[in-house]
């Protein structure tokens, strides 16, 4: 197989992706310094390929880039958190809610095995793994709402936090799952909206004033 082109749009969307992704879990802590030499020789590409996918999550806040050409993931002040908190508590009640018309069983029977995985990954007090069936647990509600743009912008959210959430839950020792996706599964088993709200926000604002209180300590 020939080396990927420094114009090859297919080694630039791979790169972007995957790196995306390993920000959005948390595998890249907060504050890790990046370069474009070392990002193309990890994913075996030329440094434009890099540069583009550098260039796209710096657009979406997922990584800091400097004046000077410096790149690193963002390490968030509280109150840049506290902002990205209060998006999330506006926006991911409302995609709960428009989803709940076509919560149907087989939603609720996935909602509760990836809580399952939630369950395995505190016990093996796997941070990454916490993170990545957290947010599989959201996503897959979320997805029910039909309201790709909202859901975009929460996407962007839990871009910008991953590194901070992986950092947090690095030091936190979690014995059980959020007890507050028990609660979500019980309103979107009952139908109730109101309790689906209220239990939505519950999740997002519990896990981030932890963090908020976190980082002030720091």
């Amino acid at each position: 197989m020939s080396a990927a082109r420094p114009t090859d749009p297919a080694a630039h969307e791979r790169l972007y992706r995957n790196l995306r992704g390993r920000i959005l879990v948390g595998e890249l802590p907060p504050g890790q310094a990046l370069t474009l030499r070392g990002i193309a020789g990890e994913y075996g590409v030329s440094v434009t390929p890099a540069r583009e996918a550098v260039r796209r999550l710096a657009a979406e806040g997922a990584l800091t880039l400097s004046a000077s050409g410096r790149v690193t993931t963002p390490e968030l002040s509280v109150e840049r958190i506290e902002e990205l908190a209060a998006l999330r508590a506006l926006i991911e009640p409302e995609l709960a809610s428009r989803a709940l018309p076509r919560a149907h069983f087989a939603l609720i029977d996935r909602l509760s095995a990836i809580n399952n995985a939630i369950a395995e990954a505190v016990m093996r007090h796997d941070a990454v793994g916490y993170i990545r069936s957290n947010l599989d647990f959201h996503r897959t509600l979320y997805l029910r709402a039909q309201a790709p743009a909202m859901l975009a912008i929460v996407e962007t959210v839990w871009l910008q936090l991953g590194p901070t959430m992986r950092a947090l839950y690095g030091r936190v020792q979690r014995n059980d799952p959020p007890r507050h996706h028990r609660m979500i599964i019980a309103a979107l088993k009952a139908g109730d909206e109101p309790a689906l709200r209220l239990s939505i926000r519950a999740d997002v604002t519990h896990g981030l004033r932890h963090l908020t209180t976190e980082t002030a300590a720091r």
